[in-house]
């Protein structure tokens, strides 16, 4: 199984990326926002991989963190959504999006992506509401993988970049994974812990985990 490929981008096409990795280069399909995200040709990329097998076919699709890849793996489980599906709705959602779109029940928003009808986009939501938790809870380790590795393709003695004097914010994975997780602790069932969180999310997008806590509370507090 090819996991992740590092290399060059030779070029970028409408769905799909050629990779250059040691001379070999690499069809890599990836979502919108995905290409979006690369370099230009020439640039070092690296991208995180599933491979498709079927009888007449293997297609690589790519993905910028496993956490991207572990919510296309998710989507790929329901009934009726390939990986053709799954990349429309990664593309228009993005993974914290997805996420998000499966805790609060908002099948329309899946229904925004190129392809998808309703029924789909309501199978999608109803099948995995109870499995969305457990993959939003590895968004702050899958998350922040990408990238802690030192990159093969810079020279050894090629200066690198100065690292930043403070920490970095935490992602909005990250920071989703550590409030569903305090949560689970203070006793909330998965489901209704990721419905809360992902509504405050919402409503505060790049809020740090306390922040997170706290406005889901409030949200899980019974009502007067």
């Amino acid at each position: 199984m090819i996991g992740k490929l590092t290399g060059r981008v030779d070029y970028k096409a409408a769905d799909h990326v050629l990779l250059d990795v040691g001379g070999v280069g690499y069809t890599i399909h990836c979502s919108d926002r995905t290409l979006a995200a690369l370099p230009g040709p020439g640039q070092a990329a690296a991208l995180y991989t599933e491979l498709l097998v079927r009888e007449d076919l293997l297609q690589l699709f790519g993905f910028l963190t496993p956490y991207d890849r572990e919510w296309h793996r998710l989507l790929i489980s329901v009934q009726g959504v390939g990986s053709k599906a799954s990349m429309a709705i990664l593309g228009t959602l993005g993974s914290d999006g997805i996420a998000r779109a499966i805790a609060i029940g908002d099948w329309g928003a899946v229904k925004a992506a190129p392809g998808v009808g309703p029924k789909l986009a309501q199978r999608v939501v109803n099948e995995l509401k109870d499995k969305a938790p457990g993959i939003m809870a590895l968004g702050g380790t899958l998350g922040q993988a990408a990238g802690t590795a030192p990159d093969p393709l810079i020279e050894p003695d090629a200066p690198r970049p100065a690292a930043p004097s403070a920490p970095p914010k935490p992602s909005s994975g990250a920071a989703q994974a550590d409030a569903l997780s305090a949560l689970a602790n203070l006793g909330y069932a998965p489901s209704e812990a990721a419905r809360a969180v992902a509504e405050a999310a919402g409503n505060d997008p790049g809020a740090e985990a306390p922040v997170l806590i706290r406005a889901a509370l409030r949200l899980l507090a019974p009502k007067e």
